[in-house]
């Protein structure tokens, strides 16, 4: 099986997370920041991972912190989970509207990490989550998976359904990238090998 565990312990947070690629979209979540729980279900369930994060931090300063780490925490998820790449699609793709908010979602297994995040995400806080930490978790997992991510908000004015959009893009991108194909051989690249 396609799985992972990532324990992570610092001054700030303590994160326990368990990943299984080929899953049914389960979850078992709790960082202690409703919102962003709520955005790490959308995870699983639309890229039908099983997803369980325990997550505990210094939410008396702010969640900075915690949403960060949880990102770096399944960034190498993904990557443990993958292994070697051999035979996956590699690239993902998704588009998703939320009423008036539209997300789109690019993501390459490249070896090379890169978050490109590009929209006009109102400013505001859902619950304990500041917008702008949607940014910060993204860019935490490209870093730590290695993939080249691109995330467009292409409409959208209403907080929680701009957010949620660019969740469950993403969401989807993932779950078209981590496909195997009989078809491929090796890993999918004419160098015959991805950054690492």
């Amino acid at each position: 099986m396609r799985e992972a565990i990532i324990e992570r312990e610092t001054g700030e947070t303590r994160i326990t997370l368990k990943l299984v690629l080929d899953g049914s979209g389960q979850s078992d979540v709790n960082t202690g920041v409703g919102f962003f729980d709520h955005m790490l279900t959308h995870i699983a369930r639309h890229g039908l991972f099983d997803l369980d994060i325990a997550a505990s931090g210094d939410l008396e300063v702010d969640a900075h912190h915690t949403v960060e780490d949880v990102g770096i925490c399944l960034g190498k998820a993904f990557l443990q989970a993958l292994g070697t790449l051999e035979g996956i699609q590699r690239f993902g793709h998704a588009v998703v509207p939320m009423d008036e908010a539209l997300a789109e979602a690019a993501v390459d297994f490249s070896g090379r990490p890169f978050l490109r995040f590009e929209g006009d995400l109102p400013r505001g806080k859902l619950g304990e989550f500041d917008s702008e930490l949607t940014e910060e978790f993204l860019r935490a997992f490209a870093v730590n998976s290695r993939t080249t991510l691109h995330v467009v908000l292409r409409a959208g004015s209403n907080l929680h359904h701009c957010i949620e959009g660019i969740f469950k893009a993403f969401a989807r991108a993932l779950d078209d990238a981590v496909q195997t194909d009989s078809r491929v051989r090796g890993v999918p690249s004419t160098k015959g090998m991805l950054e690492t």
